[in-house]
């Protein structure tokens, strides 16, 4: 089920956004609490719209990726195990992101954000190996 090369890089490309764009929060983060310096304050901020732009965008992908490769690689039972892997992860992503900007609990914040980075790395080692076992079923 392998998909058209301009559709396929636009993913790569989207996915890898997010990522580097969720690390990138992390680690200024991580040095906003150890410096303080207002650099970092303004750092977060482009990068989770950053982030959150090219959720949107991955979302209109992913929700193309349904039926064009999703629902035909069900029916003819190709790479089940890791595809069902990915979609959990991509639906957890999409539950937590919602939770962390619609939820003002203090107290479910936490948890919502650490399950979304969790995630997002997990989907992250996830990807490649997906497209690696779809290719070598191809062969």
């Amino acid at each position: 089920m392998r998909l058209k090369l301009p559709f396929r890089l636009a993913i790569y490309a989207a996915f890898a956004i997010l990522f580097l764009t969720g690390v990138g929060w992390l680690v200024a983060d991580w040095r906003k609490e150890i410096s303080g310096d207002e650099i970092w304050q303004q750092a977060i901020a482009y990068l989770l719209m950053t982030h959150g732009g090219a959720a949107m965008v991955t979302l209109m992908m992913v929700g193309a990726l349904i039926p064009i490769h999703l629902m035909r690689a069900w029916r003819s039972r190709t790479n089940r195990v890791s595809g069902a892997v990915m979609a959990t992860f991509n639906a957890i992503l999409i539950g937590t992101a919602f939770g962390l900007y619609y939820l003002g609990s203090e107290t479910l914040r936490p948890w919502i954000s650490w399950t979304h980075i969790a995630a997002g790395f997990s989907l992250a080692l996830m990807f490649p190996l997906h497209i690696y076992w779809g290719r070598r079923k191809l062969r």
